[in-house]
């Protein structure tokens, strides 16, 4: 399976502060935003990632992650011209999927809790696709799924007025190597979009569509205005102080998937022993 993290998101609702730098590069808290989604991805055990990234800054992207060797992956890139949507991905990254699987996530999306490798073996293992139920008491601005009695997902429909459940669709997905036609043959929305709904969609009309939900105790981050990133950078803070560890520090999770050797691990430590980051990473092994 390989990966790709949408990350074109210019932040316009976030100006002033994403003028000089789009929305998956600014802090949240002590790392880019972009360390949370790429951590997910290497948790699944995904190494071979495209981040889609906005017109002109490639090289920003390119200057944090490089091809990605250092922590034992192998990232590309690719911009997004104009956005048209999620679905869009699958549009852009059709030669780098090829004839894999892929796993999708967004570039402000953060997934923490005890169970996601667990969440994430599941979606690795079922059959056709996979995507994420998670509870919301206003579920109205996202994709809301709606469940027969059994449990079964039967409806998805994109920002309803009167939403069928409490159950949103948050941004990372499992897809077959069809996801690709899929795709393509989305027309786009009244909003001029393609929308990852539609491609979920025609995987529910299938019968190929499974819904992993979220327990309680797990922790979804959409860091998409000026009032989100600041409740999730204080979320990280009260995490990493609870628990003495890390939130997506990949290279911790490099060395715990065996990407990287403690020798790689302690080399990119020794590069950031002047901060409370690196200083933790040194402490890894």
């Amino acid at each position: 399976m390989k990966g790709i993290i949408l990350a074109a998101g210019k932040g316009t609702r976030m100006y002033p502060m994403t003028l000089p730098v789009c929305k998956p590069l600014i802090p949240v808290y002590d790392k880019p935003l972009i360390y949370y989604p790429l951590a997910v991805l290497m948790q699944a055990g995904i190494r071979d990632i495209l981040i889609i990234v906005p017109p002109d800054e490639m090289y920003s992207f390119i200057k944090l992650f490089g091809d990605g060797s250092d922590l034992g992956l192998n990232i590309t890139y690719r911009i997004q011209k104009v956005q048209r949507g999620i679905a869009d991905a699958f549009i852009i990254g059709k030669s780098f999927i090829g004839d894999d699987d892929v796993c999708l996530i967004l570039g402000d999306n953060i997934f923490y809790g005890d169970c996601l490798k667990v969440c994430l073996n599941r979606a690795l293992t079922n059959e056709g696709t996979t995507i994420f139920g998670y509870y919301m008491d206003d579920p109205r601005p996202f994709g809301v799924v709606e469940f027969d009695e059994s449990g079964k997902a039967i409806s998805i429909e994109e920002k309803p007025q009167n939403p069928k459940s409490n159950y949103i669709v948050p941004g990372l997905y499992f897809y077959d190597n069809s996801v690709v036609a899929i795709a393509e043959q989305v027309q786009p929305s009244s909003r001029g979009e393609l929308e990852i709904t539609s491609v979920n969609n025609a995987y529910l009309e299938r019968g190929e569509l499974n819904v992993v939900t979220l327990d309680e105790s797990f922790t979804w981050l959409d860091a998409g205005s000026a009032e989100n990133l600041l409740e999730s950078a204080n979320t990280i803070m009260k995490i990493q102080q609870r628990t003495g560890k890390q939130v997506a520090c990949l290279e911790e999770i490099a060395y715990d998937m065996g990407y990287i050797t403690k020798e790689q691990l302690l080399s990119l430590g020794e590069n950031l022993k002047n901060t409370s980051y690196g200083e933790y990473i040194l402490t890894r092994v």
